[in-house]
This record gives structure tokens, C-alpha cells and sequence, in this order.
């Protein structure tokens, strides 16, 4: 299941900066699309009060979360917020344990066991702990540090790959290892800095993680983090195993790049505009016969279209194809003069041909007529 933090991973985005209305927005995006659980901020956020103001009541089955160091003064203030879940950050790694909290491991235990328990008493009914930075913690002690929350009455322990330095066979196995001691929900957080992020999140469910971080279009801290896009596509397309609304998925991402300044790469899985876009003599071929043969889902699916040009790379069978959904004819002999045409004027223009392009291509007397 997907917990999107657009609102609190993907505003930490450098240079990003989202009005309330934007946020609204975002959320009322997330909603159609059908997420899980929407983090919707931090304790201390600007603005944070009146936006969970703003959505209640119309969030249905999404929870609501909010995020919060492992402080009590911090737990007591998310307490007062009409949220459901409470998503509390502590560092495993003794790296940031020593330099960024200035304490050891039994230190940590103390404040996370402390905390939690506080959190309880509060009647926060439902406790997440994020691990952070355990890709590069002790294992055993992280481990530790779960069970720890988990008997203080935490529900949920997260997994942060805070620097994104995990592979899927690694996240998989740390995945599998939390699955076999822990009687609680587990959730990952996977950084994409090595472009793993959205591997990393997949491999962790089919391992048994219960929920999976992400963002639209992947914003966040330096590169970000999985892509809600990404995943609710490959969850609801490919395994088929939830049923998120993936036909809004291209609006949310270009509502979220109009709000983040993030141009969307033409070919950006799921919320480029080429992704479903052909040239290619022996690809175009071959989805003029059959779609199926080269897409991996309908772009119906997420609100895409099909579309083919000829260029450059097109062979005699792109040609022909163009020719008949053009309403034009060639004479056999012809065409060849015809696909020369077609790569010269698309190699000086260094793109493939418009549709108009191609038209006047077939106007040169004596090489195409049209079809009377």
C-alpha cells in the first residue's frame, strides 16, 4: 500500500514551495487517485492546522499522517492535530546517533522508548516509527530498536534507506528480516540517489513490507524518493494487485511539476508525453499489426495516447502505414524514393515529420498521388 509524502518528503525539495490551496490541490489529487495513507506534513509546518482543517471529512479510507522527531514536546503537538497516524523519525545509524543527537545506542532506546510511550498515553492509536538511516546501522541493533517500539505500542516500524544506497536484493533481504521478528506493520522509505528508489520500494513489498513511501514524480530530499506515479502504476497495471485510479496519475504529476518547477522528461515513466510515441521502423511495425507487442499496458490505462510519426529511423512497413492512416496511395516503385525523402527532410530537421510534413512529401509530382 502507498503512503504518499509529496507534502512532507516532496516539500523538503530544494526550492520548492507550496501555497495551501496547492496543497489542497495535491491532496484532492491523491484522494481520486486512491492512496493509502497521504503524510501530509511535519509538527511545526506553517499552515499545517488549517490544511488538515481544509480536508476532513472527505478523505474517506486515506489516512491522514503527520511527521515528527522523537521529541515528547513535538509528539505532544501532533496529539492536538485531527490526524490518524503519527509518524515518528529516529536516526539507528550510529553515525547520526554520535554526530547529529549527540548519544549512544542506549541513549536512543531511552528516548525512542519514552517517546513512543508518551505518544500512546496521548491516545495516538496509531504509532509508526521510521528507522532512520538504517541502510548503514548495525542490523541487530536496529532490530532491536523495532522490537523496542513495537513493545511500547507502536503499530508500524518504517525502513529508511535515508541515503538511498540499498539495491533490491539488499532491501528484499532487510525486508525479510524485520517480516520474521516484528508482529507490526512495516513501511519503507527508499531515497533514490543511485535511481533505485522505485525498485527498492517493489522488492520490499513483495517481500513483505505492508506500505511503501513515495512522491509524485519522486520529489524530495537531493533525488528524491520512489515515484507514486511508478508504483500505483505497477501495482494496479502489472500486478495487478491494487486498484489505484492510474488514469489520474498524468494529471497529478503535471499539476505537482507546475507547483515544484520540475519539467517532466518526454520520457518519463508514466507521465512523459512520449512514452507511448514510435519512429522506429520495426517498433512502428510491428504495433500497427499488434500494441501489445511493445507496450507493457494499454495507455488508455493512464490517460496516454498512442502516437507514430515517420522520420529518420522509419523503414518501407512505417511508410506504407503512414500512407494508409494519411488517406494517400503510392505506387510499389515509388515508395523507396519516398522513405529516402522521408529520412533526408527528417535528418535536416532533426525530429520526426508532422503529419503535414508527410502530406506535402506526397505532393512532388510524379512520386505520389493522392488516392482518389
Amino acid at each position: 500500500m502507498l503512503i504518499d509524502t509529496t507534502l512532507r518528503e516532496g516539500a523538503q525539495l530544494f526550492g520548492a514551495y507550496f501555497s495551501l490551496d496547492t496543497k489542497e490541490k495535491i491532496i484532492s489529487g491523491l484522494l481520486a487517485l486512491g492512496v493509502d495513507e497521504i503524510e501530509i506534513g511535519w509538527v511545526g509546518q506553517e499552515g499545517l492546522d488549517e490544511l488538515v482543517s481544509r480536508v476532513q471529512g472527505r478523505t474517506g479510507k486515506t489516512r491522514l499522517s503527520v511527521w515528527t522527531p522523537c521529541r515528547a514536546a513535538d509528539i505532544k503537538i501532533a496529539a492536538q492535530l485531527q490526524v490518524d497516524r503519527v509518524n515518528i523519525g529516529v536516526p539507528v545509524s550510529d553515525m547520526h546517533m554520535g554526530k547529529r543527537l549527540g548519544t549512544g545506542r542506549a541513549g536512543l532506546l531511552e528516548r525512542l522508548a519514552s517517546t513512543v510511550l508518551t505518544a500512546g498515553l496521548l491516545g495516538i492509536e496509531y504509532i509508526s516509527v521510521g528507522l532512520e538511516d538504517i541502510s548503514r546501522a548495525d542490523r541487530t541493533f536496529a532490530l532491536t530498536a523495532g522490537q523496542l517500539a513495537q513493545e511500547m505500542g507502536a503499530s508500524r516500524v518504517r525502513l529508511s534507506d535515508s541515503v538511498g544506497i540499498m539495491t533490491p536484493h539488499l532491501m528484499g533481504d532487510l525486508t525479510r528480516a524485520f517480516r520474521r521478528h516484528l508482529d507490526m506493520d512495516i513501511a519503507v522509505h527508499c531515497h533514490d540517489d543511485f535511481g533505485m528508489a522505485t525498485g527498492n520500494a517493489i522488492t520490499a513489498l513483495q517481500a513483505g513490507a505492508d506500505y511503501a513511501d513515495a512522491s509524485v514524480l519522486g520529489i524530495g530530499e537531493r533525488s528524491g524518493i520512489a515515484a507514486t506515479e511508478e508504483l500505483a502504476a505497477y501495482l494496479s497495471l502489472k500486478e495487478k494487485s491494487h486498484a489505484y485510479q492510474t488514469d489520474r496519475l498524468r494529471n497529478l504529476c503535471e499539476f505537482v511539476s507546475q507547483a515544484a518547477g520540475i519539467p517532466i522528461p518526454r520520457t518519463k515513466a508514466i507521465a512523459g508525453t512520449d512514452i507511448f510515441s514510435c519512429e522506429s521502423g520495426l517498433h512502428a511495425h510491428a504495433l500497427s499489426k499488434s500494441p501489445e507487442l511493445f507496450e507493457p499496458y494499454d495507455p488508455a490505462a493512464i490517460n496516454a495516447d498512442r502516437r507514430a510519426a515517420v522520420g529518420g529511423k522509419s523503414g518501407r512497413s512505417a511508410i506504407v502505414t503512414a500512407l494508409g492512416e494519411n488517406g494517400l496511395h503510392c505506387p510499389e516503385h515509388e515508395i523507396p524514393g519516398l522513405v529516402s525523402a522521408v529520412r533526408t527532410l527528417s535528418w535536416e530537421l532533426k525530429r520526426p515529420l508532422t503529419s503535414t510534413e508527410f502530406s506535402k512529401l506526397t505532393e512532388i509530382p510524379g512520386t505520389i498521388r493522392e488516392e482518389q
